[in-house]
């Protein structure tokens, strides 16, 4: 079998493989090597219930993979304990979910998805090549030693992903993972597939999300599998009617809870607003989402009924017809005006920013319309919202500010703030790197104290350890909240409950 990586140890699965790190996770590692895992164990708050629509959801789909059982059960290659397990011929759809390691592989004894563990286990993404057509489950289930109805989960979930063509390795590949992506894609073998005739070798490397279990895969297709997707145990504790705010013919705004993916994530797009707002309305066609508020924010977020007001309301966006107004609670006060920014031009967290211009990075403005002073949020409150101690010196008071975006980038609340030495509440990814700066004036290579470096690679270096003093994406809330949204010159407008830390009690 075509896989990058080593020979697995155990010899009753025959085949390569890379294991790689979750693309969410902060610790970022080699695509197609050896690596290690980190651990990013998020923690819950509380027990929590299953409902019984999302049991329904993913049993549907037993009967179907019953019958692929019976069909091609001799193909199979699950261990035996998997099948003794699972007995194909059974009709129970129990969902259960388990902890324990195997002693074998050091893998989670897999089961199913549901219910959804209260943290998330560290980060698994296997990378294959197909050596043997057929249907994708029967060949993830073979090659990663999985058992068919944790598969059928993956495949629901949207974990699973497809290139008809291998894409090309990083720099740090070995010689013999060069070697089998060369062997796969010489011109002399893509030639003789039919299915990526007519198709540049970069259209035949973009990846697909798999959307069903009997979908055929040839020889040669690249298959990454996020055997452990990001989870998000909070939708199954939101009352999700309660959050809905307006229902209109062409588009739902919802009061988005904090720790929640609006539409989803790489690996997960099953436990997201969207989805549960869907169910929650009992509407037959699934929202669509028309723009992206950070998983740790809540507040209003706009979703489409139809393909077509999707678009629509895009158009608004581009044209800049749609204001945003947010609360912030900060932990030291924030000038009143317009602060400007530029942050730098890399999609990935965290997000560097710079008060002076440099060429090619991001403006990024926001306007303070008001800044006052307010308390700290309680022990009950921050226990109840997972909010992070990130060792901020001063908890007394923190500071609600009311702040008009001007421009819409990622993190850009929250990395602006920062930089004024003034990071959210809870904020554990920029309040860390906050409190260095203060620490150490000259740590931040592009603030105001910043060092004259005598060459790029002892900037570059700079940059690195600047890098390193941020933490990790919260695990539930920070102190921001999408609190209003307007359009058409205010001829529609929305606006979001009590934030969080305005709460006195559980």
């Amino acid at each position: 079998m075509h896989c990058y990586f080593k020979p697995d140890p155990n010899p009753s699965v025959s085949r390569r493989r890379v294991e790689d790190s979750n693309p969410e996770c902060k610790l970022k590692k080699t695509k197609m090597g050896s690596v290690t895992f980190a651990s990013i164990l998020a923690s819950g708050c509380r027990s929590f219930g299953v409902p019984v629509a999302l049991v329904r959801t993913l049993a549907i789909t037993h009967e179907a993979v019953n019958r692929h059982c019976k069909k091609r059960v001799a193909a199979c290659c699950c261990r035996s304990s998997y099948s003794s397990a699972l007995n194909c011929e059974s009709s129970n759809t129990e969902v259960t979910h388990t902890t324990s390691i195997s002693p074998v592989s050091g893998y989670p004894d897999y089961q199913r998805l549901l219910p959804c563990p209260p943290q998330n286990l560290p980060p698994r993404v296997e990378h294959l090549v197909v050596s043997e057509g057929g249907p994708v489950l029967e060949y993830i289930c073979k090659a990663l030693d999985l058992p068919p109805l944790f598969v059928t989960d993956l495949v629901h979930f949207g974990a699973v992903y497809y290139a008809l063509v291998c894409p090309q390795p990083p720099p740090t590949a070995t010689p013999e993972q060069m070697m089998i992506f060369k062997e796969v894609t010489e011109p002399s073998v893509l030639w003789r597939r039919t299915s990526i005739k007519g198709k540049t070798t970069r259209e035949a490397q973009k990846t697909f999300r798999i959307t069903s279990v009997d979908q055929f895969v040839e020889v040669g297709t690249y298959l990454r599998v996020h055997v452990h997707p990001k989870r998000f145990h909070r939708c199954y504790e939101i009352d999700w009617k309660s959050r809905i705010i307006s229902v209109a013919e062409s588009y739902v705004v919802l009061d988005k809870p904090a720790g929640t993916s609006v539409g989803g994530t790489t690996d997960n797009i099953e436990e997201s607003c969207a989805t549960f707002s869907t169910r929650a309305l009992g509407l037959t066609t699934p929202l669509r989402t028309t723009h992206q508020i950070d998983n740790c924010t809540e507040g209003c977020v706009v979703f489409a009924r139809t393909k077509e007001y999707c678009s629509v309301f895009h158009g608004k966006i581009r044209e800049k017809k749609v204001n945003k107004l947010y609360l912030s609670l900060s932990t030291a006060p924030v000038p009143i005006g317009v602060l400007t920014h530029y942050m730098r031009p890399i999609n990935m967290a965290p997000r560097l920013i710079s008060e002076e211009f440099i060429k090619g990075w991001h403006m990024c403005q926001l306007e303070v319309i008001e800044c006052r002073k307010v308390p700290w949020p309680n022990a009950v409150v921050q226990k109840k919202y997972c909010i992070e101690d990130c060792g901020w010196f001063m908890e007394d008071y923190a500071y609600e500010c009311k702040i008009n975006l001007l421009t819409g980038k990622t993190h850009q609340i929250r990395a602006q703030l920062a930089a004024c030495k003034a990071p959210l509440v809870g904020d554990s990814m920029y309040m860390p790197a906050a409190i260095a700066e203060i620490d150490s004036p000259g740590v931040n290579p592009f603030g105001n104290y910043k060092k004259d470096y005598t060459s790029e690679d002892e900037k570059e270096k700079a940059v690195m350890n600047w890098i390193s003093r941020h933490g990790k994406e919260p695990s539930v809330a920070i102190g921001l909240q999408a609190r209003q949204i307007s359009w058409d010159d205010g001829e529609q407008i929305y606006e979001a409950g009590s934030p969080w830390w305005r709460c006195k009690e559980v």
